[in-house]
């Protein structure tokens, strides 16, 4: 069991994981750096020990002590306890879900080995903003894809708003990074994936008549919100596919869209 320890001052360097977690530009850098993410909300806490994540340390104030009971009699990582109003001070925000952990990354895999036994895989190119990674994580647990790959420049899974909006699906789909964008590509077409653009653009079919349920091996590119895919990502795919619109609307938001086509490309698998 971990130890369950009193802090009463902002500045105890116990609390380091912790400090400036409103900070996006400085978070992004130490927390890959320092082999950490953080993991915020009972739940999300409980499926990060879940799914393997070894934990660091937790940060609670008292009434949610036990309420975590059965997870820190479990872990070996000392917990803080500290007044709300320290907690803000420490994290930069009100935490209102009362219960944080710092939790250990992990290496990740190689693109081949999420890529070994999956056949439906999102890709995702340059998509920065940690809400919608969130979303299209948890929208890719819940519908069935088997992994997700990222180009170099996507935000970071297990960045806290990207978990805490996938309410810790970002636990459950694994994932990895194609080092050459979109030149990797071609790894994944190599393994038998019929990679598909998901785009607006008029040229492209739309998802009933592509019927990517049918197919094998199914690749299922996305694109930043607002830019959409760039033009080497759609030279690289093999069709280019569509979500019909009305009533005038151009486009979905990349979540929605998301959601959209991973149902058409799953539709009739059994469901886990």
């Amino acid at each position: 069991m971990g130890e369950i320890i009193t802090v009463d001052d902002p500045a105890d360097p116990r609390l380091h994981d912790y400090t400036d977690l409103t900070d996006v530009e400085l978070r992004r850098r130490r927390e890959p750096a320092e082999g950490l993410f953080i993991a915020e909300g009972e739940k999300v806490v409980r499926r990060a020990g879940d799914a393997g994540y070894g934990m660091r340390s937790m940060l609670l104030s008292q009434k949610w002590v036990d309420v975590m009971r059965d997870v820190i009699d479990r872990s070996d990582a000392p917990v803080y306890v500290v007044e709300p109003a320290l907690a803000e001070q420490v994290t930069g925000y009100h935490v209102h879900r009362g219960a944080l952990a710092s939790m250990q990354r992990r290496p990740l895999p190689e693109p081949a080995d999420v890529l070994r036994t999956a056949r439906r895989v999102v890709v995702m190119e340059s998509v920065n903003d940690h809400t919608n990674i969130g979303a299209i994580f948890r929208s890719a647990a819940a519908l069935g894809m088997d992994a997700v790959l990222l180009s170099p420049d996507c935000a970071d899974p297990l960045y806290r708003r990207s978990v805490k909006v996938s309410m810790g699906a970002v636990f459950s789909v694994p994932y990895a990074r194609l080092e050459t964008w979109p030149r990797d590509l071609t790894t994944v077409q190599d393994l038998g994936f019929t990679v598909l653009a998901l785009t607006p653009d008029e040229r492209a079919h739309t998802l009933d008549e592509t019927a990517p349920h049918r197919m094998d091996r199914v690749a299922l590119m996305l694109g930043a919100e607002g830019t959409g895919l760039s033009p080497r990502a759609l030279s690289a795919a093999d069709t280019w596919v569509r979500i019909p619109m009305s009533h005038g609307v151009d486009s979905l938001n990349v979540g929605a869209a998301a959601a959209v086509a991973f149902y058409a490309v799953t539709a009739g698998r059994p469901q886990e």
